[in-house]
């Protein structure tokens, strides 16, 4: 029901589980060389990285969110960075509860969620990194938290 701000309560909520068993946020510090000239080209954070597995959370953002979640999960594993790029998002079907508890409009068709997602993916972005997605959904709605 809060606003979230920066992160919202779910991304927080994730976040904050996985820094406790030692993942962190993380930014990779990149350069291309060309000769004698560094080119630096630094990554966008990963919300939560551990073993060379990046995983971010897309909870509430808009759905471009994803192209750059994408782009940076393909040149962290092109440059073997990271073995695996995991998303956590919603499923569509969350947009009921959402509605049911007057928040609909927050989360509209242009947010974060699996249909914005999978043909994303289905298109080739991500290039050759493995990804593994999580939608949740709305059986894990629990109206006492």
């Amino acid at each position: 029901m809060a606003s979230g701000g920066r992160k919202s309560k779910v991304s927080e909520w994730i976040d904050s589980f996985l820094y406790a068993r030692g993942w962190q946020e993380k930014q990779f510090n990149t350069a291309l060389h060309v000769d004698d000239k560094e080119m630096t080209s630094p990554t966008h954070k990963i919300d939560c990285y551990k073993n060379r597995i990046a995983l971010e959370i897309e909870w509430n953002n808009k759905d471009p969110f994803f192209d750059r979640d994408l782009n940076n999960f393909r040149l962290l594993f092109d440059l073997r960075a990271i073995s695996v790029g995991i998303i956590i998002t919603r499923c569509d079907e969350l947009q009921g509860i959402f509605n049911q508890l007057g928040r609909g409009l927050s989360y509209g068709a242009s947010t974060t969620h699996m249909s914005k997602l999978i043909p994303r993916i289905e298109g080739g972005s991500g290039a050759g990194c493995p990804l593994l997605v999580f939608g949740i959904q709305p059986e894990l709605y629990d109206e006492s938290c």
